[in-house]
């Protein structure tokens, strides 16, 4: 017996733009010049992103004049988060509900994961009120984890239900990265702007089995912090929003260290990488992807189902590991699987299904 999930939620935002007009408006916005925008174009479509789903798309992508040259400030972007978050996590978290069987009062603990703002009400108060959860429900906020603040919820959950085997566990994660779109030339800042999406998911688990509705058991849980990568990936916060940095070294860094550090962490529960049925792998970026593969001697049959949320999706950062898991579910992919994301630090988050 182990935490059991059973039941999972995803949702998005109607709005979406193309990958192609997101080039274009991110160099209107920022008044590029031909050339730039040319060169950004090409940078887009090397993401293999075909679209994103954003909350914001017509008042985010204002003009400077409208904001000042560097765009709206951290607490007009904030402001639109606490509004626009709620809604996207009742949607992920209603589904998940109802997928698991169980009644909102059952549910004993909610966890919320979310990197890309803070309020105080959070959304965390707004899915009790809205799905009619207990209001003695025991409430965690995991926060500003990066793309791998899924795993580190499941991590929680996992603790929780181990300590009291009659939890019932909601966790919910929402993004919205859109919000924190820079204004400006800077490469860090258009490599950020391009992979970027917003999304939400969320999932019910409990101590036991869940019979024939139980979708993953979690076996195991790892972290591993790269040595030497402090200043590989960052995610603070600026005057105009959060701000991203994505160092050219984080593929090689990966090639170099992820998979001996992966060999010894599957070596506790006796398996070894040929042992691994299926893999579920944060698309970062596709370089990440790339990086992966080429480390862990990894077909693009393995990582399929990355690239297709990334191409669908782009990087919706924590609640992207969550949609892979579903697209793997309903295939009914082989376990093992290996859940992989990799986040500020550099850190390397793993779980092992069973």
């Amino acid at each position: 017996m182990s935490f059991s999930i059973w039941g999972m939620g995803t949702a998005i935002p109607e709005t979406f733009i193309m990958q192609d007009r997101a080039a274009e408006l991110a160099s209107e916005v920022s008044n590029h010049s031909e050339d730039e925008a040319r060169r950004l174009a090409i940078l887009y479509r090397r993401t293999r992103i075909r679209k994103r789903h954003v909350v914001l798309l017509d008042r985010s992508g204002l003009p400077p004049s409208a904001h000042g040259p560097r765009g709206p400030t951290t607490r007009w972007r904030l402001r639109e988060y606490d509004e626009q978050i709620r809604p996207l996590a009742r949607n992920a978290a209603s589904e998940a509900i109802v997928a698991s069987g169980i009644s909102p009062e059952e549910i004993t603990h909610l966890l919320t994961v979310s990197c890309t703002g803070f309020a105080a009400p959070g959304f965390d108060l707004g899915l009790i009120r809205e799905l009619g959860l207990s209001p003695t429900v025991e409430r965690t906020h995991i926060g500003f984890m990066g793309c791998h603040g899924a795993l580190n919820g499941l991590r929680v959950a996992r603790a929780f239900s181990e300590a009291n085997r009659s939890a019932r566990i909601l966790m919910c994660i929402a993004e919205l990265c859109s919000l924190h779109f820079q204004y400006g030339c800077d490469s860090q800042i258009a490599v950020s702007n391009a992979l970027f999406a917003d999304g939400a998911a969320a999932l019910i688990g409990a101590f036991e089995g869940g019979g024939s509705s139980c979708y993953y058991r979690v076996a195991a849980s790892g972290s591993f912090l790269v040595p030497n990568s402090e200043d590989a990936m960052t995610w603070q916060i600026g005057d105009h929003g959060f701000e991203m940095t994505l160092s050219s070294r984080v593929s090689g860094l990966i090639c170099e260290y992820l998979r001996p550090w992966l060999e010894a962490w599957l070596a506790k529960s006796r398996l070894t990488i040929a042992h691994i049925g299926s893999w579920a792998i944060h698309p970062g970026g596709p370089r990440i992807l790339d990086a992966v593969e080429e480390a862990l001697g990894l077909d693009r049959a393995a990582t399929e189902e990355s690239h297709a949320v990334l191409e669908s999706f782009g990087n919706m950062s924590s609640p992207t590991i969550v949609f892979i898991l579903d697209r793997l579910r309903r295939r009914n992919a082989p376990l093992p699987c290996v859940a992989l994301a990799f986040g500020p630090g550099l850190a390397v988050e793993a779980t092992l299904f069973g």
